[in-house]
């Protein structure tokens, strides 16, 4: 609330802000979960550990502009080689990639996937890509290694600092190859996909952009 003088009058105005409702649309590359000033509002409904998940997720959720998303991504892997169909010949590494878009009530834009979004990578495998092409590959031995950290405290909330985190990187829908869902959701076409710095090799990813 806010105190305005003026002579003998006195005026109290409510400057509070008020909650509305935003329709979410986000297809993964394997799996989400969407945050809005630290709490949980939308995530994908099929298991990470599901090898072949390309599903879209539609949802609604009501927030207080302004307010910070969170976005947690990850690519399927069978295990911290960062490889999948290990010991047959499709044996290699994955790939990511996930693209959003967020709506009022009204139906008018509010936030999409660009390289506004800040994004941390917290699992990198293989570090060498040649691991891809062992007949054995083993969990940090040779080519197979991997760098995992777990999410920094609090990195969902509005005010935890991302500021030394990388902008994301935007990738056009000829290098993610978006299956099933995607075809299901009309994307405004600001709306891109965007990863870290290396589709292949970064498995989970920790997203946040400002809603203002």
């Amino acid at each position: 609330m806010k105190l305005v003088t003026g002579g003998a009058l006195t005026l109290f105005l409510c400057t509070s802000a008020v909650a509305e409702n935003f329709k979410a649309d986000v297809w993964a590359d394997n799996w989400f979960a969407l945050y809005a000033n630290g709490s949980l509002v939308g995530q994908d409904r099929i298991s990470i550990n599901t090898e072949k998940s390309f599903n879209a997720e539609s949802f609604t959720f009501t927030a207080e502009r302004p307010f910070m998303l969170a976005l947690i991504a990850k690519d399927f892997k069978e295990n911290d080689t960062g490889l999948e169909y290990i010991g047959t010949r499709k044996q290699q590494m994955g790939d990511g990639g996930v693209i959003l878009q967020i709506k009022d009530a009204r139906g008018r834009l509010v936030a999409v996937s660009d390289r506004d979004w800040r994004c941390k990578v917290i699992h990198e495998a293989p570090l060498h890509k040649s691991c891809a092409k062992e007949r054995n590959p083993r969990v940090g031995e040779g080519p197979c290694g991997f760098k995992a950290s777990k999410p920094p405290r609090g990195w969902t909330a509005e005010y935890f600092d991302d500021s030394d985190w990388p902008y994301a990187k935007e990738y056009k829908k000829r290098h993610v190859r978006p299956k099933d869902d995607y075809k299901k959701v009309d994307w405004h076409r600001k709306a891109e996909f965007i990863w870290g710095p290396d589709l292949r090799t970064n498995n989970t990813m920790l997203c946040r952009l400002k809603v203002r």
